[in-house]
């Protein structure tokens, strides 16, 4: 689990500096207090990393997914970090207005943004994958 919460930090502060610019901060705000956003949102993206993790830890089971079931583990892992990344963007970005998109920034038919719906596709799907490689050496 813990692999897996370290390579999850790397990907998603890849991710969270690489699509800055799709958000209202990249010209608002000053460095530091991007910097200060792109950790703050790393660290946030971790603890949704774990509490992913965990349900799918107790439904699938470690080794099971390890030797052999990915698919399910993954499956559940990226829904459970993608349903709640859909709702807090809606809620932050819509409802409390903490954050904004920048017209470059991609919207899905409901509004919220492609990218952070990518993140939790993209990085969560290949740390699994990754991790399950390691541990089978």
């Amino acid at each position: 689990m813990g692999l897996y919460l370290f390579a999850s930090a790397i990907g998603h502060l890849i991710w969270e500096t690489a699509h800055v610019p799709l958000y209202t901060i990249w010209r608002d705000a000053t460095p530091g207090q991007i910097a200060f956003a792109v950790v703050h949102c790393t660290g946030g993206d971790v603890l949704i990393a774990a509490a992913s993790l965990v349900p799918a830890l107790f439904i699938v089971g470690w080794r099971s997914w390890l030797e052999g079931r990915l698919a399910p583990f993954a499956v559940i892992v990226v829904a459970l970090g993608m349903g709640y990344t859909i709702f807090s963007e809606w809620w932050n970005v819509d409802i409390a207005r903490w954050w904004a998109y920048s017209e470059l920034m991609p919207r899905l038919p409901w509004g919220t943004g492609l990218s952070p719906v990518l993140q939790w596709l993209v990085v969560p799907t290949a740390v699994l994958w990754w991790v399950r490689k390691r541990a089978q050496r």
